[in-house]
């Protein structure tokens, strides 16, 4: 055998050890190298009846994070060019033969005649877990790193070699379906007892915990390849079986719209994959991960969740010359909300902190944040005791600045006025070295108009961040005019130390996100103004792909801040720059009702102590016309919530605010939930075409006003047939 990623043995009781250990990398991934060695070893193993069985284990500290997904990529563009050459009947049943290699080579594996099992440590996902699935047998590690699961959903595909069906054998029919749904990581005690392995053992003991299993006479047989098998949930068409699909088709529908072909493809692969044999079954299968791989959802999704997002996490926007920083110190100004949950990621992630605010009390009541949230995963056995005392100790509250001496960077969330930062970045500048680099976390001020009260403007960039912090991926980091390079990687390098997603975003009112946000709250403000029932606007929100309605959101945000902001720009860009319809309305809620959103417990929505949130009645009379939801077009609602805030992302690419397209679509995603089945906002232009896009927005234009009027870029791509992505790639090759 010519073997690369795996190192083969053979030991004194004639079991084999497969042992995957990419060489250059970090964690072992499925390509097609490694799809043609372990063929090799299933050959081997099948052939010589010198080995009993074998044993696949990892040689890295996690088993696999599973396939290259680039691999799938490139199939597209195999399909496209056979197409060109051979026409479409040559080019899908090459396509569907290449889409299903994993899958054959997985069934040869488990009916090869030789016991196969897998002994995992550390994350065994995607097609990496379909290989421990195909194995008679499955041990894991104890600790806490190790996770299986199947999260193909996640970046709009399904498991395709032999996922579906081998967990919809081994457990209940509706929980095989919400795993493949939801796409979790199951820790290993969850894993045991959802049936979906064998064995939970010391890291040190797996590997001979599974020779042991095969010395003692381990079947080489699956569970399904037995005469007398019988599926955990019984026959489909059973009493027990018509309990189970006609619910999860309604949830099905109540939890995608119809927006993810994966997800319906998983309900029908599962509902008739029980109805056959395994082989026919995984044929099934197959044909479904064929057509999902073609779908325009599934290529925006890898694109943007799995290819952008690798690419931005690991430094793709940061300066090649700079050095690596070493970030040992952060000092947090604020210990508010933000400031609170700044402080407690950059902890998590090892680094000293100093929280700084007016008084001790304040910044220890910051310090309290990190307790209670280290203190909710004591509760749900993710931390021990010992780890929110490592992480208390690293975060020092006070109320001196000159405790900020020896810091490598500063982040700033004080209020968010121009003179109160301002005055704290002179006091900051007093007592730090010339080396600290100066990060603003402010939400709506332009960066460069607050470098202004520094005597480093080169050291000083935004760093924006999504609240609730700790929950929130996306950071913004933000080029103010005489922001350098050092500023920029030291940031980027601090954003990937806490191990969260940055997107680099060159200085404007509103920035990226806030643009778009905007965009969308305001067209749910005028829908309401218009007469649409509130309710509505909400449900085709979600419809449309959103994780809240456009009214929720708002009142998360708080309606005293919306409307201050709109304020703010009628003062400093004049009256035409804000909506007059929606002024009045925000106006009417915080100056009339006194409803400021979440935080008073009355904004849109009542809050009550106990129970769940409901909107407020009183909405109805802020109307000046209520519409029958009969004679309203649903489509229209969701296109306008859609296309608002695409036209704001090509608006800001125009602008030069943002100046690469997978920031656009990954900050979209990840920083206000733009239907992720799109791939992103300027991906939901692309894949629509800008020459339909722009006939829509047109259509939009025509019936509801200006705001809908496409800016020259999408004009200019409409009558060229561009794309964004292309116009990147044409930047990069000049």
């Amino acid at each position: 055998m010519d073997l690369t990623h795996f190192r083969f043995e053979i030991d004194g009781d004639g079991i084999a050890a497969a042992t995957w250990d990419s060489p250059g990398r970090s964690m072992n991934v499925i390509n097609l190298d490694v799809i043609s060695e372990l063929s090799q070893i299933v050959e081997k193993v099948a052939s010589d009846e010198a080995i009993k069985g074998c044993v696949v284990s990892s040689g890295k500290d996690s088993f696999s994070g599973g396939a290259d997904l680039t691999m799938l990529q490139r199939l597209g563009a195999l399909h496209e060019q056979l197409k060109r050459e051979k026409g479409e009947e040559e080019a899908m049943r090459v396509f569907f033969e290449e889409s299903r290699k994993l899958s054959l080579l997985y069934r040869r594996l488990e009916t090869c005649g030789k016991p196969f099992a897998a002994a995992i440590h550390g994350v065994c996902l995607g097609g990496a877990f379909e290989l421990a699935l195909a194995c008679h047998y499955r041990v894991v590690s104890d600790v806490d790193s190790t996770r299986v699961g199947l999260p193909e959903i996640k970046v709009g595909l399904f498991p395709g070699a032999g996922g579906t069906q081998r967990v919809a054998r081994l457990m209940q029919t509706g929980d095989a379906l919400q795993m493949l749904f939801k796409g979790d990581q199951i820790r290993p005690l969850m894993a045991r007892n959802m049936g979906l392995v064998h064995e939970v053992a010391p890291r040190g003991e797996i590997v001979e915990k599974a020779k042991a299993w095969i010395r003692g006479g381990g079947s080489a047989v699956a569970p399904w390849d037995q005469p007398k098998f019988r599926a955990p949930s019984g026959k489909v068409y059973s009493p027990a079986g018509m309990m189970i699909w006609p619910p999860a088709n309604a949830i099905y529908r109540r939890e995608t719209h119809d927006n993810y072909p994966a997800a319906k493809a998983v309900l029908q692969a599962v509902y008739e994959g029980l109805q056959l044999p395994m082989d026919l079954a995984l044929k099934v299968e197959s044909r479904y991960f064929a057509k999902i791989l073609r779908s325009n959802e599934a290529a925006a999704m890898i694109r943007t969740l799995f290819i952008s997002m690798g690419e931005l996490n690991k430094g793709a926007r940061r300066p090649a010359d700079v050095p690596a920083t070493s970030i040992r110190k952060v000092g947090v100004l604020g210990a508010g909300f933000m400031g609170a949950g700044v402080a407690y990621v950059t902890a998590n992630a090892g680094m000293a902190v100093v929280l700084v605010d007016q008084t001790l009390e304040a910044a220890e009541k910051g310090k309290s944040y990190s307790h209670k949230l280290m203190s909710d995963q004591i509760m749900k056995g993710r931390a021990k005791t010992a780890d929110r005392d490592a992480l208390l100790s690293r975060i020092n509250p006070s109320a001196d600045y000159a405790d900020l001496k020896d810091c490598d960077l500063i982040v700033e969330a004080v209020f968010e006025d121009p003179k109160v930062k301002a005055e704290a970045i002179r006091k900051v500048e007093a007592v730090v070295g010339p080396e600290t680099i100066f990060g603003s976390n402010t939400s709506t001020l332009p960066i460069s108009g607050l470098a202004k009260a520094s005597k480093r403007p080169d050291q000083f960039i935004g760093i924006h961040f999504f609240s609730p912090v700790e929950r929130m991926m996306l950071v913004e980091i933000i080029m103010g005019r005489e922001t350098g390079e050092r500023a920029l990687a030291t940031a980027l390098d601090y954003v990937r130390t806490i191990r969260k997603t940055p997107i680099v975003v060159n200085d404007a009112r509103g920035f990226f996100a806030n643009r778009c946000v905007g965009a969308y709250i305001l067209e749910g403000h005028l829908m309401l103004a218009e007469g649409v029932p509130p309710a509505m606007i909400e449900n085709v929100a979600r419809m449309a792909g959103m994780p809240v309605g456009p009214l929720s959101l708002n009142d998360e945000v708080a309606i005293d801040l919306a409307l201050k902001i709109v304020k703010a720009t009628k003062a400093q860009v004049g009256e035409a720059a804000v909506n007059p319809a929606q002024e009045k309305l925000l106006v009417a809620m915080v100056e009339g009702q006194g409803r400021l959103g979440r935080k008073n417990r009355r904004g849109f929505y009542d809050y009550p102590e106990n129970g769940p949130k409901r909107l407020w009645p009183g909405l109805r009379d802020l109307q000046p016309a209520q519409l029958d939801p009969d004679t309203i077009d649903v489509d229209e609602l969701k296109q306008r919530l859609l296309v608002t805030q695409a036209l704001e992302a090509a608006r800001t690419v125009e602008e030069g605010v943002i100046t690469d397209p997978r920031e656009a679509d990954v900050g979209s995603i990840l920083g206000f939930g733009f239907a992720p089945y799109t791939g992103g906002a300027l991906s939901y232009i692309d894949f629509m075409g800008a020459k339909g896009f722009l006939a829509l927005a047109q259509k939009l234009e025509t019936k509801h006003g200006p705001r809908f009027a496409a800016p020259k870029i999408i004009r200019d791509m409409a009558a060229s047939g561009g794309t964004f992505y292309g116009r990147a790639e044409e930047r990069k090759a000049a």
